[in-house]
């Protein structure tokens, strides 16, 4: 049985960028793309966090490192994608999660508290598969791009305005480029986590936030970062070859509950 799954989901030979991994969700991502035997480079702004976590990836192989990249620029990601290209020698799996949040009431919103959110969560998105993009169509052998989502990107979610649009729009763009891509063996999902503690919400989840929380999530309970790591290794893999397009819910039943 061991012998089966690790052919199905073994990422032996690849390399995963993952954009985000320094943070406490797609770092646990990180960890099972390592475990799965790919090459895992962290990109982040706060080498500590990397270090961190590269101690936890090294106990799998010491392939993985760690590349400072500020995501939000065009330029630096092309610089980026050579960089990989140069010591890894190719790239196969891109996973976008960088986030930012604000619990700060619709009405207050400033001008700057939105261009930042936007920046983060969606047009740094938007460069990435643009960059990531044109390298895996150029190089013609497939590859697996995995955008982080959020619940607010299914259904609206109060407190979160900026927040929930810019999700809402890498949903859309995801299954755009699915669609756009799918011929070309290039495959773009979703992974969308519902609440899970992070450092981006710790903010918005007042006691009363989580009482809410928890009469809407069947389960009753948080995630846990590696909860996420299955459907993250369903996607990145040739087990999900024919999964393109798609939301992958890892919710706690959160998105079922309506009454």
């Amino acid at each position: 049985m061991s012998e089966y799954l690790n052919e199905l989901f073994s990422l032996e030979g690849k390399t995963a960028v993952v954009i985000g991994g320094t943070g406490e969700l797609c770092g646990a991502m990180a960890e099972g793309l390592a475990g799965a035997g790919a090459e895992v480079v962290l990109v982040g702004r706060n080498p500590d966090k990397a270090a961190a976590r590269l101690e936890k990836l090294h106990q799998y192989h010491g392939k993985s490192y760690f590349e400072s990249c500020d995501v939000s620029s065009k330029d630096a990601l092309d610089e980026l994608v050579q960089k990989v290209v140069e010591k890894s020698g190719k790239i196969d799996i891109v996973i976008n999660g960088a986030g930012v949040n604000s619990p700060t009431p619709f009405l207050e919103i400033s001008e700057e508290e939105m261009e930042k959110i936007v920046t983060v969560n969606f047009k740094a998105v938007f460069a990435a598969c643009q960059v990531f993009g044109r390298y895996l169509v150029e190089r013609g052998q497939g590859g697996s791009i995995i955008n982080v989502g959020s619940m607010s990107g299914v259904i609206p979610l109060s407190r979160v305005f900026t927040y929930s649009a810019t999700k809402a729009a890498v949903h859309n763009l995801s299954k755009n480029l699915a669609r756009e891509w799918a011929p070309l063996n290039i495959r773009v999902n979703t992974l969308v986590p519902g609440f899970f503690p992070a450092e981006q919400n710790k903010k918005v989840l007042t006691p009363e936030r989580v009482g809410q929380i928890m009469g809407h999530t069947p389960m009753k309970r948080f995630g846990e970062a590696q909860e996420l790591i299955g459907a993250t290794l369903l996607l990145a893999s040739d087990a999900g070859s024919f999964i393109t397009g798609t939301e992958m819910l890892v919710d706690g039943g959160y998105a079922c509950m309506t009454i």
